[in-house]
């Protein structure tokens, strides 16, 4: 019995190496030869289907008609064929639309054929043989391509394979078979690096037929073909496509390690030719179960269209992009306050280059001004003298266990800061101030979550105040991680994964809430928009993800496999660290549930929480820098105990 297998798996090979010999001898062909080859196999099969017509008619061999006449009848398709250009193309590149020209030729072929036999111009054949020979020819010639076109497909994936292990090169996929695939692939025909093998979409009329030479196959055979054809990316080229709709493709292929990328949004390409380098990675966003509202035009342009802004911190991510935003709704002056020169050049360059290329951005006045949120005095000289009316303070300390090695500086910039921020807002009457805070705020155990309760209770006890004799409305917007913030786990895992390294996370059990950075900032402008005074908004942040199982996405994303048990010849490897000081399982962003009302905005929540008179609240930070001299954090952590809910003494490294 083994020796039996052998040879068959012997004769197997035998085939297979026969097979692509003799392909790779009939490829290397030259053109007029090869099409030589097909016009006389055609011509041989038209004779043979136009025999078999008259058998099917007279019901028996028939030789009343000459052989003479028989050639001329079965040339006539063949020469129509040639004229129309049919064979000026190649088998592998056979389409729908080539074999619809093929259709219009036989039918007036047919026309022909009756009227060669009406004025007896060749000798008569019945008037149904025409039909039934041109019909079996029809099948014959389309049957005969899609063949030959199927082997060099199976013959070339397998070639492209071997080609791929050793150069790089990567099979593709396209989905979606609409105007924007067509292009992607126009923009792919001379790639060295990628090669479209076939399309995908979810179009059912749209299955078995081919786009310039690609077959296009059903949505529900992605998974099967990935391994068929060896696909190392799917370019998703369906810019209208739905977050649901991806995320479902995205779901599909998600115990698939292969790469994933798609167009931008139709807007994004609207003035722009359909290349590869449109091409993005997905958006982490899309594999994240989350809800996401238009945003209301209103409430964006409300603080902020004619008007005089500043963003303190406008150099870090979530002030950058208030910076961006607030660009887009068009204020009178855009002031960005940051203490890093460096962040501060970035953000002001981008946001001068934007300027430049958009007309309707042009009269804006952009001032970039490098200071500390914490020197009041200077802020109120800026306030007054560019007539600030709406402030987003988004300075802050923010990687919890940095703040936890540096408690004193941590709470000075994040409370103290926000103090004299607000302060000064309220010597200048400005109509507005927005704090950025945090999740980390809610029933913390770490210095930094302490820190921005504390601004927050600063805040809500200036408004309390302030409420019958300031112009300023105060008001504070909570949230969660944010997707690409510096710091945040997407950039490292991207590092990690890019560098081949092992993933880090601190625990298989820690879970986070997410939103993009854009969609913060967005949300952030309307919650202020509503504010009315003292409100503390909270953001609807979806259901929170394991961090772990965000990292397993990632690794697949990137065309990688998870590296574990079940997996131990993986690409890469998820190790667990230890949670970091100060660091919580879960995040949390109320602090009593029931003490929660709706806005009108369905992603906009409103806290109800407890607050404490400013006066106590100043006593301590009166007292926060003589404390600091000493550095004694057991007083700083009682104080902590005091103001703020739930916060739970974590061990301060130093």
């Amino acid at each position: 019995m083994k020796s039996n297998s052998n040879d068959s798996n012997y004769d197997h090979k035998i085939t297979n190496t026969w097979f692509q010999s003799s392909a790779q001898y009939l490829l290397a062909l030259p053109r007029s030869v090869k099409r030589g080859i097909l016009i006389s196999a055609d011509f041989i099969m038209s004779a043979i289907c136009l025999f078999f017509a008259l058998a099917l008619r007279y019901g028996y061999i028939s030789n009343h008609v000459s052989p003479i006449a028989l050639f001329g009848y079965a040339l006539l398709p063949v020469v129509g064929l040639y004229a129309i250009g049919f064979y000026k193309g190649v088998a592998r590149v056979f389409s729908d639309a080539v074999m619809g020209r093929v259709l219009q030729l036989f039918i007036i072929l047919i026309v022909l054929y009756e009227t060669i036999i009406q004025f007896e111009l060749l000798p008569s054949i019945p008037h149904t043989v025409p039909i039934i020979f041109l019909f079996m020819f029809f099948v014959w010639v389309w049957n005969s391509r899609l063949t030959v076109k199927e082997l060099l497909t199976r013959w070339q994936g397998k070639s492209q394979k071997r080609l791929r292990d050793y150069t790089g090169y990567d099979n593709i996929i396209i989905y979606g078979a609409g105007e924007a695939g067509r292009e992607l692939l126009e923009g792919l025909k001379n790639s060295h690096k990628y090669n479209v093998v076939a399309f995908v979409d979810d179009d059912p009329q749209l299955t078995g037929a081919y786009l310039l030479g690609k077959r296009i196959y059903a949505a529900n055979k992605l998974i099967s073909l990935v391994d068929k054809l060896d696909i190392a990316q799917v370019f998703l080229a369906v810019p209208s496509i739905s977050r649901a709709r991806k995320r479902q493709i995205i779901d599909e292929l998600a115990d698939v390690s292969i790469k994933i990328k798609e167009l931008p949004s139709l807007q994004e390409i609207a003035d722009e030719k359909v290349t590869v380098s449109n091409m993005r990675k997905i958006d982490i966003l899309d594999v994240l179960d989350r809800q996401t509202v238009e945003p209301d035009a209103d409430l964006l342009q409300k603080n902020i269209t004619d008007k005089c802004v500043l963003v303190t911190g406008a150099g870090g991510s979530i002030g950058s992009e208030l910076c961006r935003q607030i660009i887009k709704n068009k204020p009178k002056t855009l002031i960005l306050y940051e203490l890093s020169e460096f962040a501060l050049y970035s953000i002001h360059q981008e946001l001068v280059a934007t300027q430049a290329k958009n007309i309707e951005y042009q009269n804006i006045n952009i001032v970039a001004i490098i200071g500390n949120v914490t020197n009041e005095d200077k802020l109120l000289r800026i306030f007054k003298k560019h007539h600030i009316q709406t402030v987003y303070h988004a300075a802050a300390y923010k990687h919890v266990p940095i703040v936890e090695y540096n408690p004193f500086e941590g709470v000075i910039n994040n409370a103290k800061g926000t103090y004299h921020c607000a302060r000064a807002a309220i010597g200048a009457e400005v109509e507005t101030f927005v704090l950025i805070s945090t999740d980390k705020a809610v029933r913390p155990t770490n210095i930094m979550g302490a820190s921005k309760r504390l601004a927050e209770l600063i805040c809500q006890g200036l408004s309390k105040a302030e409420q019958r004799n300031s112009h300023t409305n105060i008001s504070m917007v909570r949230f969660g991680n944010v997707l690409g913030s510096s710091g945040s786990v997407v950039p490292l895992f991207t590092k990690q994964i890019e560098q081949g390294r092992a993933i880090t996370v601190t625990h298989p059990d820690v879970t986070r809430y997410f939103m993009t950075i854009p969609e913060a900032a967005n949300l952030v402008i309307q919650a202020g928009a509503m504010a009315m005074g003292g409100e503390v908004f909270v953001l609807d942040m979806g259901k929170p993800v394991k961090i772990v199982d965000l990292a397993r996405r990632m690794i697949h994303l990137s065309g990688c496999e998870t590296k574990d048990n079940d997996h131990p010849n993986g690409d890469i490897e998820i190790l667990f660290t230890g949670l970091r000081p100060g660091e919580k399982l879960y995040e949390e962003l109320i602090i009593d549930e029931n003490n929660v009302k709706e806005t009108y905005h369905p992603l906009i929540m409103q806290a109800m929480e407890q607050s404490f008179p400013l006066d106590d609240i100043e006593n301590t930070l009166f007292e926060l820098s003589h404390r600091e001299r000493e550095h004694d954090v057991i007083w700083l952590k009682q104080q902590f105990k005091h103001f703020v809910v739930g916060y739970q003494e974590g061990s301060t490294p130093i």
